[in-house]
């Protein structure tokens, strides 16, 4: 059963690490959320460790100057993994050719394609058209208001060509402050459901868990599995994603599923279990907004 809380810190005495999402938790794709970012500096004061884990197709300095335009303070985390980062290293390892498709909005592409010097012999990635490509790399649809579906079409040919499809933030949607964008999962989605195959890079999948840990251990000494709280408000992404890794977790309700929580301060305890009995999925602990 999940506990729902009024606090962050009425819990996090028995974690010595967070793994925070960020879009819907830290801030909404606009500003910082004031309470949240307090909540994790107290959490830092007491000697707790704060990684933002986050489904960004950014590389982490990217995202790091995207908080501080934000408003989110340097003092409320201590480092970053991102889809990003984990979906570029297996790119230069050749996962999906040296030849490849760049689906994404123009301005993230340049720090996307960016050389990474921790991969041993990257392989020379060159950005080609459709025709002309071995494989997918998908940061998000060119138009994040657009319809998937237009998609279909190149997704058709590129199947038919066995082309696989990199996808750098498994999100399906997101909202910038009160507008609701399609992201890169919703794409490679399609793609899948198209018996095209998409390879995935961030929340719930394991790849980017492995690098949230060796953010975690280049911190110092790492906590057990069992001593880590991921924090999120993707029911499907960091909440299944924590179940797998069998690390506990705390659910915001008032991101995402906001409406379907009945969320105002804090959710409906009986919508919010309806929904999570229909879901299957589990949180420990359950919160309106982190604070």
């Amino acid at each position: 059963m999940t506990r729902i809380i009024d606090s962050l810190a009425q819990v996090s005495d028995g974690y010595d690490a967070l793994f925070v999402d960020l879009w819907g938790c830290v801030h909404d794709g606009v500003r910082a959320l004031p309470a949240a970012v307090k909540a994790l500096q107290d959490y830092r004061a007491r000697g707790g460790k704060v990684v933002l884990v986050t489904n960004s197709p950014k590389p982490r300095k990217g995202v790091a100057a995207q908080l501080d335009i934000f408003g989110v303070a340097r003092d409320a985390w201590d480092t970053i993994a991102t889809s990003g980062d984990s979906a570029r290293a297996a790119m230069f390892r050749g996962v999906v050719g040296e030849k490849v498709l760049f689906m994404g909005e123009r301005d993230r592409d340049a720090e996307f394609f960016e050389p990474m010097q921790v991969i041993e012999n990257p392989v020379d990635i060159e950005r080609v058209p459709l025709q002309e490509a071995e494989g997918i790399v998908c940061c998000g649809p060119d138009d994040p208001m657009a319809d998937p579906d237009v998609n279909r079409p190149a997704f058709l040919y590129a199947k038919q060509k066995g082309l696989k499809l990199l996808c750098a933030n498994p999100d399906i949607v997101v909202d910038r402050g009160d507008v609701r964008e399609w992201c890169a999962g919703a794409l490679a989605r399609l793609y899948t459901e198209m018996g095209g195959e998409s390879l995935y890079f961030g929340k719930p999948h394991p790849p980017i868990y492995d690098l949230a840990r060796r953010r975690l251990a280049e911190l110092g000494p790492s906590p057990s599995d069992s001593r880590i709280l991921a924090i999120g408000d993707g029911l499907h992404t960091d909440i299944q994603g924590a179940m797998g890794e069998e690390i506990d977790s705390l659910y915001i309700t008032g991101g995402l599923a906001r409406k379907i929580t009945k969320t105002t301060q804090q959710p409906d305890e009986d919508a919010l279990n309806a929904y999570l009995s229909k879901e299957m999925i589990t949180p420990d602990y359950a919160i309106g907004q982190l604070r």
